[in-house]
């Protein structure tokens, strides 16, 4: 039997991404985010709070990168969600990880998550309901190498990376492939 359950923001899973931007002196700024995700195929959305450090940085530099951590960087990646920039100015040095300039971008890479996006500012919108939305153009998405396969395509199992639960606040690593997306439901077709 279904429990009615009210409004709640209960999807699963939730992106757990990594928004980097530059502040104003040119240091970097990183932001966990889950309010976000693909809404075309060379085109992201970002839902975020514009008191945000990062709100404010990519309205004036109008670009970012969106980054896929690893396990290996949860404490790091979950880090950049507790800390604001708007009061712990050494937010990225406290990580202890490493940035370099996109070549493509104003916006920083951070070395070590091994899936990013580089993104230009296309719109930016204000909404009374749906608040503060950023959406980027993918310029170019840079992979490390141990991340591809033999065709050279992201592999899930091999970019560890791990989701976030809305419904109590947790992380949960990415299990394994239970099917074929466009090939799974084929038998029901046939029928």
């Amino acid at each position: 039997m279904l429990k009615d359950l009210g409004v709640k923001p209960y999807v699963f899973p939730m992106p757990v991404l990594m928004i980097a931007t530059y502040n104003d002196n040119g240091t970097v700024d990183v932001m966990n985010m889950a309010w976000g995700g693909l809404c075309a195929e060379n085109v992201i959305a970002l839902n975020l709070d514009e008191e945000h450090m990062t709100s404010k940085n990519i309205v004036k530099r109008q670009a970012f990168t969106v980054s896929i951590a690893d396990i290996k960087h949860l404490e790091e990646a979950d880090f950049f969600g507790i800390a604001s920039a708007n009061t712990m100015p050494d937010k990225f040095e406290r990580s202890g990880l490493r940035a370099k300039q996109s070549s493509r971008v104003d916006a920083p890479i951070i070395e070590d998550f091994p899936l990013t996006l580089e993104c230009k500012v296309i719109d930016i919108q204000h909404h009374p309901v749906t608040g503060f939305r950023v959406m980027g153009e993918i310029v170019n998405v840079l992979a490390e190498e141990h991340i591809l396969d033999e065709q050279g395509t992201v592999d899930p199992v091999k970019l560890n990376g791990f989701i976030f639960d809305q419904f109590k606040g947790g992380y949960y690593a990415i299990g394994k492939r239970v099917g074929k997306a466009w090939e799974s439901g084929n038998k029901i077709m046939r029928k």
